[in-house]
């Protein structure tokens, strides 16, 4: 094995099956997702979509309010100390109950002030309810992340997308109002609070009831302190930007928005799924071994980018089409917007491993004070882009902000643990080589037949030049495949 040789196998096997696990069903989850979206976007029109898209930004803002990051600091200590389990989950599930109420009241009263029309504050409304359901099971999966067992997770963040587009193509199709797209998230979301309550009684013998522990709820309240702060910046950097549109532009720029937003977070699901199996092995080994933690980070955003940048080069040539083949010329002003957020993907993808990096070992604190100053920086780049620019700036802005985060994030890495710039620079020349090569014949390809084909011979090229470029290697190549079959066995 490379790098550090084979005493690391059991530790990338355990990791290459939880990731798996969670790939594949964030693959079916996205996949899903998206056909859903372009349903809605298609068949609601821009303004449609906008009301929509904004509903659920909004509610999405509050939802760290009911989590305070307690839930991350209960998978890390859990993951430390197992015998404290049960206690660590009653206690944040019974915080959880009450600040899931002062929540949703906040999300009322904000959304009444804000002066918004009665369709768009009964969309919050429900999208609030759905909120709270999605944060008592955030919290029931993440004993599962503790013990590192995913498939459960898996399982249920595919069949609650697909129900979700099963309910809601019923109600697109009888044409139901707005409101009945966001119940097609809430009955989901309330199915699968059961599954994982099912789940935690009959596989760990967990007790449901909710029990505040003084003592457990001081140690992890001090600890989640910086991971809410952050969740708090992290939360409303990643939805002010559809907020401020919707004041400031409108429900018809916040719908021309919304498509290359959701062409770029469709893809974000790796990055999520590789930091979930990841996460709990940073806190591990954080305690017992940096060089672990150093292999572990290093491949990790290697690997990342190796997806990444080609995802980021392959759309961005081919938006035009994309755009007007899936959601018609009405849309045709998304174009640039997308060529902009999905170059954006390439930092966002690197910046989830180095704050989970932070978090995990004992710099949330320093984690908080990045994503605080980036939130306070693309604030300030929409208020001053959007009246000029509209979505451009909007893009523009979430652009700036996804490069801070990455750039300011890696500089602290060093302070932790020793790594290997010059393997990265080398990573980076490689794998951008690749996916400029891969996008000129994608160019090519596009210019004298359909974007399909392109897209199939970007497929093949790029894979291609990364062995040329010796991105990855052969060797490497086996290792990792065999790794995946074996954690499969």
């Amino acid at each position: 094995m490379p790098y550090f040789g084979v005493k690391y196998f059991h530790m990338s096997r355990s990791i290459a099956k939880n990731t798996a696990f969670m790939t594949m069903a964030s693959i079916g989850q996205k996949i899903i997702s998206f056909v859903y979206f372009t349903m809605i976007a298609r068949m609601v029109g821009v303004e449609g979509t906008g009301m929509y898209f904004f509903a659920l930004s909004f509610t999405t803002i509050f939802v760290v309010f009911v989590d305070m990051g307690l839930t991350n600091v209960m998978i890390r200590e859990s993951a430390k100390v197992k015998e404290k389990m049960q206690t660590y989950f009653s206690t944040v599930l019974s915080v959880k109950v009450l600040l899931g109420v002062l929540s949703y009241i906040g999300a009322f009263v904000a959304i009444n002030l804000m002066g918004y029309s009665v369709e768009i504050r009964h969309m919050v409304y429900l999208s609030a309810v759905t909120m709270l359901f999605d944060s008592v099971h955030l919290t029931m999966y993440g004993v599962l992340r503790a013990v590192g067992d995913l498939k459960y997770e898996a399982i249920s963040i595919t069949i609650s997308q697909l129900l979700t587009l099963i309910l809601g193509s019923i109600f697109l199709y009888f044409h139901f109002p707005l409101i009945f797209l966001i119940l097609a998230f809430t009955i989901p979301s309330f199915l699968n609070v059961c599954f994982a309550s099912s789940i935690l009684v009959w596989k760990l013998r967990f007790k449901l009831v909710p029990s505040f522990d003084k003592q457990s709820f001081v140690y992890l309240g001090r600890i989640a302190i910086p991971f809410a702060i952050a969740g708090i910046f992290a939360r409303v950097y990643s939805y002010v930007d559809s907020i401020l549109l919707s004041k400031l532009a409108g429900n018809v720029a916040v719908g021309l928005y919304s498509i290359p937003y959701k062409i770029t977070y469709a893809f974000q699901f790796i990055p999520l799924a590789l930091v979930a199996a990841m996460f709990p092995r940073f806190s591990e080994y954080f305690v017992s071994d940096r060089k672990r933690l150093a292999y572990i980070f290093q491949q990790g955003l290697k690997y990342l980018l190796i997806i990444a940048t080609p995802i980021a080069v392959g759309v961005s040539v081919l938006a035009k089409d994309i755009i007007l083949t899936l959601y018609t010329s009405q849309y045709v002003d998304s174009i640039l917007p997308l060529q902009i957020l999905i170059f954006s993907l390439i930092f966002s993808y690197l910046s989830f491993p180095i704050g989970a990096f932070l978090n995990a070992c004992n710099r949330q604190v320093t984690q908080t004070v990045i994503i605080g100053v980036v939130m306070v920086i693309n604030i300030a780049l929409n208020l001053f882009l959007i009246p000029i620019y509209g979505i451009v700036g909007a893009a523009t802005s979430a652009f700036v902000g996804n490069f801070l985060l990455t750039a300011i994030g890696y500089a602290f890495v060093p302070k932790v643990t020793a790594i290997s710039h010059s393997f990265m620079i080398r990573s980076v020349l490689q794998i951008f080589t690749s996916a400029i090569v891969m996008g000129f014949f994608v160019i090519k390809i596009n210019e004298m037949s359909h974007f399909i084909l392109a897209i199939l011979v970007g497929v093949v090229v790029y894979p291609t030049m990364l062995f040329v470029t010796r991105a990855i290697n052969m060797v490497q190549f086996k290792k990792f495949m065999g790794t995946i079959a074996k954690s499969k066995a």
